[in-house]
């Protein structure tokens, strides 16, 4: 077997975020919340939880799995209760980033959870109406000796707090039992009914004697910088197509006459949260939607430089994405002109992305279909489509070869090995694409690696395209994208077809 490693030496990139120290004072922060009301605490948890690229890339150094880990560190207080939206399962909606259908995203979390010893307590169906796929996946959660409950759509939800706070509303609901003092309420993706889940559960709580608390643990925006900090304007792109807007939260300016980022949405429903609270409690624990939170990533930037400079690149990349999506009909042209107004703010452009330039002029060069990686030193490094690879197939070989210092010319892999598998594509598999793409032609790397010293050693290179920066000059196949994802190379490309080129 080929055990891919590299050496770990003095050239390593230092990163702008402390992930080490967030871990302890994320941990800490939400123990401290537990110990303050009363060792019961349902927090409801935001974004990517075992896989936040979007914070990996503007926080450099910190991990796509630094919240699973941080709920490792205190696993032993920990219960995981994961809510999905039933008519989210009736329509079978997507995780749009990993391809895979909302129900099979919560089995693959329920497995990810239970392979890192964190305990899920229970699944909890929102909006059930009686939807036959809800009832089916229901069956099959219970067959797995999953715990599910339903809870039911309100009328009304979320003003009509009279009716939401009584027997018609989460009243209604089943009564979710857990017995770990920190609940962690997480999803699928939004709009699954995590906030309205943990109130639901607040109410039975008190009904059965116990002063159960909530808080919210969303990393974006920071709260603790300020509102137009490429930091939350990074957030603000990638959730145009929510139209989400980060503003000073008005009611802790008020209450401490201190200024701090929230967005929109939190402030819009907070006056309902304190009315909810005051109607179970009899009193509101937070007088503010940031005294609810308990994010400490603000405090764990060490190179503010790094850090805006990776949040302005990612802000061109959710531009041109957005124009792809716009292409594909996914969104209106709303979305792009949001994060235009946001690069115009910062005085940036597509331009500001070295990659766009090569890859156009690569392929102004060779008249193909062209790719361009700008490498972690520096390097740029381009492949153009031919009949036996496709573009990103090439650019990457063409990579690895840069840091096996290895010409270009060099031939890692033999026609006489791709030509066998473009004959069983076309004979046998009848496609109509018969050129290598690159997981094809990295599955055909590492076979020749047992033979090849030279491909091996290309082979062992892979790592090093971490964080490594592409563009492509026409819009990527699934399968491209996926490896660029895997290999931890963002990636962009044109709004272009590749069927018109």
């Amino acid at each position: 077997m080929i055990k891919l490693k590299i050496a770990l030496g003095g050239n390593m990139k230092k990163n702008a975020f402390n992930n080490e120290k967030y871990l302890r004072m994320q941990s800490e922060k939400i123990l401290e919340r537990i110990q303050q009301y009363n060792n019961k605490l349902y927090l409801e948890f935001g974004g990517k939880i075992f896989d936040d690229y979007h914070a990996s890339r503007i926080l450099p150094g910190f991990e796509i799995d630094t919240k699973v880990k941080m709920l490792c560190k205190i696993k032993e207080q920990v219960e995981i209760l994961i809510v999905i939206n039933a008519n989210h399962i009736q329509s079978s909606k997507i995780r749009a980033d990993i391809g895979i259908t909302y129900e099979n995203e919560v089995l693959r979390m329920i497995e990810n959870f239970e392979r890192m010893e964190l305990y899920v307590g229970s699944v909890v169906i929102t909006h059930y109406e009686g939807q036959v796929a809800a009832k089916s996946f229901r069956t099959k959660l219970m067959n797995m000796n999953i715990k599910v409950y339903l809870h039911y759509t309100i009328q009304g939800y979320p003003t009509n707090i009279d009716k939401i706070i009584g027997e018609e509303g989460f009243g209604k609901n089943d009564y979710v039992e857990t017995t770990k003092s920190l609940v962690v309420v997480t999803a699928p993706g939004p709009c699954s009914g995590k906030m309205a889940t943990c109130l639901s559960q607040l109410y039975h709580e008190n009904k059965r004697g116990v002063l159960a608390v909530y808080a919210k643990y969303e990393t974006f925006p920071i709260w603790n910088l300020p509102l137009r900090h490429p930091v939350n304007l990074a957030y603000e792109s990638a959730t145009a197509d929510l139209n989400d807007v980060n503003m000073i939260d008005p009611f802790h300016l008020e209450a401490y006459n201190t200024l701090t980022v929230n967005y929109n949405r939190d402030v819009e429903v907070f006056p309902v949260l304190q009315a909810v609270f005051n109607k179970i409690y009899g009193y509101s624990p937070y007088k503010s939607p940031t005294d609810m939170g308990v994010n400490m990533a603000g405090f764990c930037i060490e190179d503010e430089e790094m850090v805006v400079s990776a949040c302005k690149q990612e802000i061109i990349r959710r531009y041109l994405d957005a124009l792809v999506d716009l292409k594909n009909g996914k969104n209106g042209e709303e979305v792009s002109e949001k994060i235009a107004l946001i690069m115009n703010h910062l005085n940036i452009s597509i331009s500001d992305r070295k990659v766009v330039k090569a890859a156009l002029e690569k392929e102004e060069i060779s008249k193909v279909p062209s790719i361009a990686i700008e490498l972690s030193d520096g390097v740029i490094v381009t492949g153009k489509t031919t009949p036996l690879l496709d573009a990103s197939a090439a650019a990457i070989l063409n990579a690895i070869k840069h840091f096996s210092q290895l010409k270009k010319e060099v031939l890692l892999i033999s026609p006489n090995v791709i030509e066998p598998i473009q004959d069983l594509k076309e004979h046998l598999l009848s496609e109509n694409k018969l050129r290598l793409n690159a997981e094809e032609i990295l599955i055909s790397l590492a076979i020749t690696a047992t033979t090849n010293p030279v491909a091996d050693l290309a082979l062992r290179k892979l790592p090093l395209l971490k964080g490594a920066q592409a563009h492509s000059t026409v819009m990527l196949s699934y399968s491209d994208k996926n490896v660029f994802k895997k290999l931890s190379i963002d990636v962009t490309c044109e709004a272009v077809n590749s069927s018109l080129k």
